[in-house]
């Protein structure tokens, strides 16, 4: 193989060794991590309430044993190092064959009945722990104390919550049951137990140990039940003794079983907490990180989150809401979705429910003139870029609307067109329409031009085009909209008609429309009108001033005088000037028939 493979062969497996596999992802899809499992009390501070030798030395013996008393008694005294007996030996190194103990103070006169009470030890772990275990190993031939107190704190000690209660009597001393059933309602409740007593009350080395799940229904399902997992966190943890020995009641006390002086005091040697760092699944280790002048531990955070804990999503990262990592689901944070448009984005669970739990995050203070819950369309007063896509910074362009030519600033977002004012036309209502020609007013800067009125646009003036020259145009009789009794008995005929069509011309002066009579209310004494279709004659001049104004298939009620119809010569019905055109109504009908009724008393 050449040298140059070999080489890079080697720098390959170096790289790998170098940065192994995230155990957070697995083929690029998150999964479920958690930091490994360590005695989260090495190393960590201990205070405690009583010291041995703090004030003055002092000389403490274990009780009475197989050895002589002589041999088995300790200077304590701070000021010297080698017979300082300090917390700090509780969570270092535990060496059986180098034991170290943390002492507390002795009461020279003190009896089995009354021996030094409410000795504590508080353990500052530094910051949020899963904890499995607390355990107490106690120094050989040492005294083992009857009633100890566990509690935890999960805020740094501001507040402090009952773990585990050890006593050989239970009720008297902590008023609670002896090894009372824990379930489902009540797995957030400390306990009472006397499991902790051994054979003898000298034994030596003997070690204290509570299981915080031990005897929790939930603990099986522990990934699921926040009850437990918040049972289990803990930042700092405290052991009060307060009890060395337990006098039953009713007991005498034996004056000869009088404790020796310097015997009663408290004696461990280790002091360890198992558990893991607490970081929601979402990492697999705490590393120390500087804030300010301090350090302190936090969790290397995955999945987008963020915090201390891992207890929330990291900014822009809200489309879900954040979840404890399980098994079967990391919750990953997932990115907002702006289009490049807004740096912050929100949660909205409703808008999270209605899309199938599936995105629920909503901009904030979109840019480059978008809105929307995803910065998705253009604001108002601009339209979408069809040649740029909506994540493109210049996606939304200005409307532009002209301040005369258009009747507002908003636009249509799809195609720009802005609202124009009559007679204007273009995008951006810059320009007069074919027709129109420009004014000075801003009300009205187009206007129409005026133009003569031939026949042939007399006739397309039927089609909805009409022209009109406003010199030759007067009062329009024609174009009455009111019908009553009066003009329903002066003319001749009364007829209900739609237009469906015109025709060829009989001259140039008349324009032939074809009628289709539908209803007829009433005849002439010479009149032959039935229903049908008949020709219908309008002369071009009143088309053009809309007098009437006719349209293809519309209908109207005709009031005539036959005698007009006579004059003209022509075959069908005249328009002349006695002749009504009413656009019909639908509730005309029955009003006609009431002034049929009414005609009788005609004149």
């Amino acid at each position: 193989m050449p040298a140059r493979a070999l080489a890079l062969l080697a720098a390959a497996a170096l790289a790998l060794a170098a940065s192994p596999p995230d155990p957070c992802y697995e083929d690029g899809h998150p999964r479920r991590c958690i930091p490994d499992f360590v005695n989260a009390a090495f190393g960590a501070p201990v205070v405690a309430s009583s010291v041995c030798g703090r004030r003055s030395p002092e000389r403490l013996c274990d009780p009475p044993g197989d050895q002589p008393p002589d041999t088995a008694c300790h200077v304590c005294d701070t000021a010297r190092p080698d017979r300082r007996q300090p917390p700090q030996h509780l969570t270092d190194l535990n060496n059986p064959n180098d034991v170290t103990c943390w002492r507390s103070s002795a009461l020279p006169t003190a009896s089995y009945d009354s021996p030094p009470d409410n000795v504590s030890l508080t353990l500052s772990l530094g910051k949020k722990y899963e904890l499995t275990y607390v355990s107490l190993q106690f120094c050989p031939k040492a005294a083992r104390p009857d009633s100890v107190a566990i509690y935890k704190s999960a805020d740094y000690g501001v507040t402090w919550q009952p773990f585990q209660f050890y006593s050989s009597q239970c009720r008297r001393v902590y008023g609670r049951p002896n090894k009372a059933t824990v379930t489902a309602a009540n797995e957030q409740e400390a306990r009472c137990s006397d499991s902790h007593r051994l054979a003898g009350e000298n034994a030596a080395g003997s070690r204290l140990a509570f299981s915080t799940l031990e005897g929790r229904p939930s603990a099986a399902n522990f990934d699921v039940s926040p009850v437990l997992q918040d049972w289990v966190t803990a930042t700092d943890v405290r052991v009060v003794f307060n009890r060395l020995h337990m006098v039953n009641e009713g007991d005498e006390i034996d004056p000869k079983k009088q404790a020796a002086p310097g015997t009663q005091h408290y004696a461990v040697s280790d002091f360890a907490v198992g558990g893991r760092c607490k970081c929601n699944g979402h990492a697999s280790r705490c590393v120390m990180q500087q804030e300010g002048a301090t350090q302190q531990l936090v969790c290397d955070c995955k999945h987008n989150t963020a915090g201390r804990d891992c207890e929330r999503c990291k900014p822009f990262h809200f489309d879900r809401p954040w979840g404890r990592a399980t098994v079967r689901d990391a919750n990953e944070c997932k990115e907002c979705n702006c289009n490049g448009h807004a740096r912050r984005c929100r949660f909205n669970m409703e808008l999270y429910k209605m899309s199938g739990r599936e995105s629920g995050g909503v901009c904030i203070k979109c840019r480059h003139y978008t809105a929307g819950r995803h910065c998705h369309y253009c604001r108002e007063g601009y339209y979408r870029d069809p040649t740029k896509p909506i994540s493109h910074k210049k996606a939304c362009k200005p409307c532009d609307c002209h301040p005369v030519g258009a009747s507002g600033k908003i636009c249509n977002q799809t195609s720009g067109q802005c609202p124009c004012k009559d007679g204007v036309t273009g995008t951006t209502c810059n320009r007069c329409a074919k027709g129109y020609q420009q004014s000075r007013s801003h009300i009205a800067p187009c206007i129409r031009i005026p133009r003569v009125v031939t026949a042939v646009q007399a006739m397309e003036a039927v089609d909805g085009e009409p022209g009109r020259a406003a010199d030759q145009c007067g009062r329009c009789r024609a174009g009455a909209r009111t019908l009553n009794l009066n003009k329903f008995c002066s003319r001749d005929y009364v007829i209900m008609g739609r237009l469906v069509g015109r025709e060829a011309g009989a001259a140039d002066e008349w324009v032939r429309l074809s009628l289709s009579v539908q209803a007829v209310y009433k005849r002439g004494p010479r009149s032959r009108l039935r229903r049908g279709t008949t020709a219908l004659y309008v002369r071009p001049r009143d088309l053009a001033c809309k007098c009437p104004k006719l349209k293809i298939n519309k209908s109207y009620l005709i009031l005539g005088v036959e005698k007009e119809g006579y004059s003209s010569g022509l075959p069908g019905l005249t328009v002349g000037d006695r002749t009504l055109l009413l656009e019909w109504r639908d509730d005309w009908h029955r009003r006609i028939r009431r002034l049929q009724r009414r005609a009788i008393n005609c004149h």
